[in-house]
């Protein structure tokens, strides 16, 4: 798992005083340059080898301005040539936001996926693990 912390700025509140909801996408995908190292160490766009295939956020709390958010990033699914990446944002100790992106490993100048093999699976295999759900109240 990868583990970033974010300080939230004012500029990233709304007008009902929290964090707008268009923050967490743009904080998860910094977040996934951790990931994204494993395929394009100096991140490189001239060699980039993922594509996006999809993206969702489940919103199950507010962030708030002034309080750091913790975002931590793995691996919960790996296929032959692609893989779900899940974040969690978590705020004074409640995880406030679910997030999951597929990505795909890509060759650009052949426009088709390519399987995910040998050191780079294993790269990702030591990242990867079951979605961490909360205990229910």
């Amino acid at each position: 798992m990868f583990v970033r912390t974010i300080e939230p700025a004012f500029y990233d509140t709304d007008a009902l005083g929290h964090v707008n909801n268009t923050r967490l996408p743009a904080w998860f995908e910094l977040a996934r340059n951790d990931l994204f190292r494993l395929f394009t160490p100096d991140l490189d766009p001239r060699k980039w080898r993922l594509i996006m295939a999809r993206m969702e956020i489940d919103y199950r709390a507010e962030l708030h301005y002034g309080s750091d958010v913790e975002i931590r990033t793995y691996v919960s699914r790996l296929g032959n040539s692609s893989f779900t990446v899940t974040q969690e944002a978590w705020q004074k100790g409640e995880m406030t936001n679910l997030g999951h992106t597929v990505m795909v490993h890509f060759d650009h100048d052949t426009k088709r996926a390519v399987p995910i093999e040998g050191e780079l699976r294993a790269a990702l295999e030591a990242h990867l693990q079951p979605i961490a759900e909360p205990a229910s109240a």
